[in-house]
């Protein structure tokens, strides 16, 4: 494979204004698709083999137009102390806003009167109007928005407290400041590593290029694929993150290849045939991460990890021949100006001791210490994973500066704190077994009203409302669901968005031990073949899954226990979101192993060609560590950066990737690898001869280069490529 990519990597640089005009065309083509495919909706959700899936589909079967799976909106009136909702002034204000909501949007399937549909709680002081849209939230026209923001807006005006929650007014988090302010630091971290402003612009310039391409892809084929709105949010993530990490590998290695005296075409076909060989089997851990989303079997997980992985190999192709193609632009401009004197000042400059060798040799004297306390640090900080807690925040946990949480806060104050999820229990049958059912659900615990049931046209189902006495996410609410299924046959279907959390909570937990078998097991046949080594893997495979559970640790403390909540803008703790395992998982399992692969394979590609395991392990971190702490650093940034958003989820999500990456970095690949490294010595490297025979030689290290490659023209050849 070396001897492969090296070739590439000479033919891109020679040919450079061909490769760079074939990514700018190819770039222009996606955005033009973007640009003039259809505006993308929301993509249907749903969750295959659950029985508020199946409750969904028997609504939609039964009651056609009835807008089950449609947006809603609650628009929640409070009198001023003392007064009371039914007072005739109220009232008028409340039916005029009822008339307004009605012809507010052609979107709109009901609208109902709260002195009607007793929508007034007992003391009177709160009532509230429920609104059900046609579509989901993301698929609402800003007219129908704002035409219910102004129905609020104007009865708030004549004497009431008015406040609207739902997910009517649900959109997209913006992510612009987030990503800028990530890319301002990645800016700055880059200068710093590498000294020169050309170095630090080439990885910044080819990620924002990847990420461009595959999001204007997925633009493009948005409505096509069914992809939605939220697809793209994934692949922008992972696209900019490993996008700048490959191409900082890449033009580092060029930098070391000019610093040994090699011309730059030559240096650039060597950093693409060794780094970029590194780049390969990190972005095919990478993929397999992503791909394997599907054992979820949930239709969007599965679509976003397909589109994120494509962006990821989009970043792979760009950092083997753009990089070196604009490396051939940049000429020695990729090298800062102290450094510009010769390649001999150079040489000696790079063999001098740096913060990563002297580190090294701190563990490699003291390597059951520093994994002493690396393991038992992380495993403290994991304790809290075993409280964890999953569902879906809803509006209970967003800022109390928001409409949508006083409009919750209000609803349990008036009604109750379960009113805000109530269940939908779905009848298969005739009226009679409708009845049933509702007696059946009065004689357990849990619930504080229950309506009678509600048939359809055709009288052959039913639907039944049951409001629980505790809150949508507690155990109590959940506990009553399983009480009502294990209760009524097979013909009654519970949902609602309180019973579909529930659902998808137990599918996101069964499916995380299949998943984590899939993807590690896939990753350690493949790092088998990149290490030649059966102890390297499984060393990899074990520290990430220490950091991942201490990281989902952090998460517990921070947003379910509150522990440093005010520093994080966490104003309200709740349940972890379901599906933040696999996605950490997913996510930290393929920058993780960037990591481990850009580092180790430096370490191998030393011990293979003659140092003695301790010196490879100084080797590795002298070219390395201070690349893989500058991506690390990088990826911190670039996540932090959404924990200063309002959405709890993005917020989380945020959080845990940017403890998880440092966890990852800095403790496990940083102390721990070189710690387990040093106390196994050559056995380390150990394959069993008849594995041996068996895997291909992929030749990760680049050791056939010395055999196929030509020496510089003018410059000495490499030392360490010949092997001793």
């Amino acid at each position: 494979m070396a001897t492969f990519l090296y070739k590439l990597g000479r033919a891109a640089f020679r040919r450079r204004r061909l490769v760079a005009l074939l990514w700018v065309a190819l770039l222009a083509l996606a955005g033009v698709g973007a640009a003039t495919a259809p505006t993308p909706t929301s993509s249907s959700f749903s969750i295959p083999g659950t029985e508020a899936q199946r409750a969904f589909d028997l609504l939609e079967e039964r009651f056609p137009g009835a807008g089950a799976d449609g947006a809603t909106a609650r628009v929640v009136f409070k009198a001023p102390a003392g007064e009371k909702m039914t007072d005739p002034a109220h009232k008028a204000v409340v039916e005029e806003t009822v008339a307004a909501l009605k012809s507010g949007s052609d979107q709109i399937v009901q609208v109902t009167d709260p002195y009607t549909a007793h929508a007034v709680s007992q003391n009177g002081s709160t009532a509230y109007v429920s609104v059900s849209y046609k579509v989901n939230g993301m698929e609402l026209t800003d007219e129908t928005r704002e035409a219910l923001k102004d129905a609020g807006h104007d009865a708030q005006g004549k004497g009431l407290t008015v406040e609207i929650g739902g997910d009517a007014l649900q959109t997209m988090p913006e992510q612009g400041a987030s990503e800028a302010i990530g890319i301002v630091l990645a800016s700055i971290v880059l200068v710093i590593t590498f000294g020169s402003l050309v170095a630090a612009g080439l990885p910044l310039l080819t990620a924002v290029i990847g990420v461009g391409i595959g999001v204007s892809t997925i633009t493009a084929l948005a409505n096509v694929l069914d992809l939605g709105t939220t697809t793209s949010t994934l692949a922008s993530m992972i696209g900019l993150a490993v996008g700048i990490d490959y191409a900082l590998f890449i033009v580092s290695r060029y930098r070391a290849e000019l610093a040994e005296g090699r011309d730059h075409e030559e240096a650039a076909g060597r950093a693409v045939g060794t780094a970029g060989s590194a780049v390969v089997f990190a972005g095919l851990t990478v993929v397999i991460a992503l791909v394997g989303l599907a054992v979820v079997n949930i239709p969007m997980l599965s679509k976003m990890g397909f589109a994120a992985a494509g962006t990821v190999v989009i970043a792979v192709l760009i950092a083997l021949t753009l990089i070196p193609a604009l490396l051939g632009f940049a000429g020695n401009k990729v090298v800062g100006r102290k450094q510009r004197k010769g390649p001999k000042n150079d040489l000696q400059k790079d063999a001098k001791p740096n913060g990563g060798t002297r580190w090294a040799r701190f563990v490699i004297r003291r390597p059951l210490m520093v994994l002493i306390v690396g393991v038992l640090g992380l495993g403290a900080i994991a304790v809290p994973a075993a409280s964890l807690e999953m569902g879906l925040p809803d509006d209970g946990v967003k800022p109390t500066s928001t409409s949508e949480r006083r409009a919750y806060d209000a609803l349990s104050d008036g009604f109750g704190p379960g009113f805000n999820g109530p269940l939908l229990v779905v009848v298969d049958g005739d009226k009679a077994t409708a009845d049933r059912t509702v007696s059946t659900i009065k004689g357990l615990d849990g619930w504080a009203a229950v309506t009678p049931a509600t048939p359809n046209k055709a009288g052959d189902a039913a639907m039944i409302t049951v409001v629980p006495k505790d809150r949508p996410s507690s155990t109590a609410t959940e506990n009553l669901v399983h009480d009502i299924r294990d209760a009524t046959g097979d013909d009654v279907l519970v949902t609602g968005a309180t019973a579909m959390n529930i659902d998808f909570s137990q599918k996101m937990n069964d499916a995380l031990v299949p998943y984590l078998a899939l993807v590690v097991g896939l990753a350690f046949v493949l790092l088998t073949l990149v290490f030649r080594s059966v102890l390297v893997p499984l060393k990899a495979a074990l520290g990430f899954l220490l950091s991942v559970v201490a990281a989902l640790g952090a998460v517990v403390a921070v947003f379910q226990w509150g522990w440093l909540g005010s520093l994080f803008g966490v104003e309200q703790t709740g349940p972890i979101m379901s599906m933040m395992p696999i996605f950490m998982v997913g996510v930290v399992f393929g920058l993780a192993m960037d990591y481990e692969v850009f580092l180790v394979t430096r370490m191998r590609e030393a011990y293979v060609h003659g140092e003695r395991p301790g010196e490879a392990i100084v080797t590795g971190f002298r070219h390395s560590a201070r690349v893989v702490t500058a991506a690390a650093v990088i990826m911190i940034a670039v996540f932090s950066g959404f924990i200063g958003m309002d959405d709890q989820m993005v917020k989380m999500i945020g959080f845990g990737l940017a403890v998880a990456v440092l966890f990852d970095a800095f403790v496990v690949r940083m102390a721990i690898v070189p710690a387990v490294l040093a106390l196994l010595g050559h056995k380390a490297w150990w394959l069993p001869k008849w594995l041996d025979r068996l895997l291909p030689n992929v030749d990760v290290e680049g050791e056939g280069l010395a055999k196929s490659a030509p020496a510089s023209e003018g410059g000495a050849a490499k030392p360490d490529l010949v092997k001793v």
